[in-house]
């Protein structure tokens, strides 16, 4: 009897989107011997020239006209993608996604960003036969996630599932499973051997993320200089993802080099950071602040985009995990929380972890309980001209 295939597709507009698809990649194939998974960034895949042009215009945007996101965000927040843009989807990407599909025979396909989803629903309409599942990877259902030919959204919280419910989706089609997290982020680790594997010390620990999205930005530094004179007395992870023009700037300052600064490039452990960090300062993204909170660690957020990032903060602070940075003033008093009531962050890291409302691997259970009741089904003919695709 063959494994059950499923097909994940996100996008690169920002990294957690395809963060989720990994992990629950993982998070399936670890749950199950009889699944076979194959994760693809569908733009990138099949137009590797234009889609990094369209990701860099869309990161340049979101960082150098924040406001001007925010005010498209909210005015399409109710809306799904209109024709003009669903047309565009469907010129660029029909045919070729069709012909992957077809080449795959996948039993389910999963979307983890709004465009593919759009794409595969509207294949659907046109005859393609696939289940399709959704996972909304932020706190907010904006309405570009909405489609009627979903079969079942998967969804962070309770507080989305009712926006969704709010906008005509039935409600058999939408489940709170959380967003997925990569099993990594729920093993126990030591904390000791983790830091002999980073070279770093066991006091308070504060752990900086930021990467290309603004807070490295030459003009909005402000805060990170803020952070590296307190130096003496805390330990301050930062990461940097793969700003390696970043890392190369702070490592020539003479601020940033010092035994209780470590800056960070790209890492696949980020898991193990968060574990031996006692305070993350960030910006508010659906995926790192679901990790950071499988982990318990309070939050701090950055000037967060108008826009999934403002409504993720909204959330984190509702819930108790996490402030909005209004002054270097808060930065301060967390700073002194940490030397002179370490015990207290110590009970609230504790509180974060018990409180959280969704088990971790519903997201996984709930997909594999799916295809253990589905049948086989048909699809469209493979065409000679479709590239290979392996699953993994």
């Amino acid at each position: 009897m063959r494994k059950k295939r499923v097909l994940l597709l996100s996008e690169g507009f920002g990294k957690g989107h395809t963060q989720a698809a990994h992990a629950l990649s993982a998070e399936l194939r670890q749950a199950s011997a009889d699944i076979n998974t194959r994760v693809m960034e569908l733009g990138s895949f099949l137009n590797p020239t234009l889609a990094p042009l369209v990701l860099s215009a869309f990161r340049h945007t979101v960082t150098s006209q924040p406001k001007l996101y925010g005010m498209l965000y909210r005015k399409q927040h109710k809306k799904s993608l209109n024709r003009v843009t669903g047309m565009a989807l469907h010129r660029l990407f029909y045919s070729q996604t069709k012909a992957v599909i077809a080449q795959l025979r996948p039993d389910l396909v999963i979307c983890t960003h709004p465009v593919p989803s759009v794409i595969v629903s509207r294949l659907k309409r046109a005859g393609l036969h696939v289940p399709l599942f959704t996972v909304i990877t932020d706190y907010d259902a904006h309405g570009s996630w909405i489609d009627p030919a979903v079969d079942k959204y998967l969804v962070s919280t309770p507080e989305v599932r009712e926006q969704l419910l709010g906008r005509g989706v039935p409600e058999a089609h939408v489940e709170v499973t959380g967003i997925p997290i990569h099993p990594d982020f729920r093993r126990a680790l030591s904390k000791e051997q983790i830091r002999s594997q980073f070279g770093l010390g066991d006091g308070p620990t504060v752990m900086v993320m930021g990467g290309g999205w603004g807070l490295f930005k030459e003009e909005k530094a402000e805060l990170l200089h803020y952070i590296a004179s307190w130096r003496e007395r805390l330990q301050f992870v930062i990461c940097l993802g793969t700003n390696e023009k970043a890392r190369a700037k702070l490592l020539e300052e003479e601020a940033f080099c010092h035994p209780n600064i470590h800056l960070i490039g790209f890492t696949r452990e980020i898991d193990k950071l968060m574990e031996v960090s006692d305070l993350l300062i960030t910006k508010p993204g659906g995926m790192t602040c679901t990790e950071a909170m499988a982990k318990g660690i309070p939050m701090l957020f950055y000037n967060p985009i108008p826009g999934q990032e403002e409504q993720n903060s909204h959330y984190f602070e509702e819930m108790g995990f996490g402030q909005t940075i209004t002054s270097l003033e808060m930065v301060d008093h967390w700073f002194k929380l940490l030397l002179e009531q370490y015990p207290l962050l110590a009970k609230r890291r504790s509180d974060i972890r018990s409180q959280q409302g969704v088990q971790a691997q519903i997201c996984s259970h709930t997909i594999i309980r799916y295809l253990q009741l589905t049948e086989n089904r048909s699809y469209i003919s493979s065409s000679s001209k479709t590239p290979l695709i392996q699953w993994y």
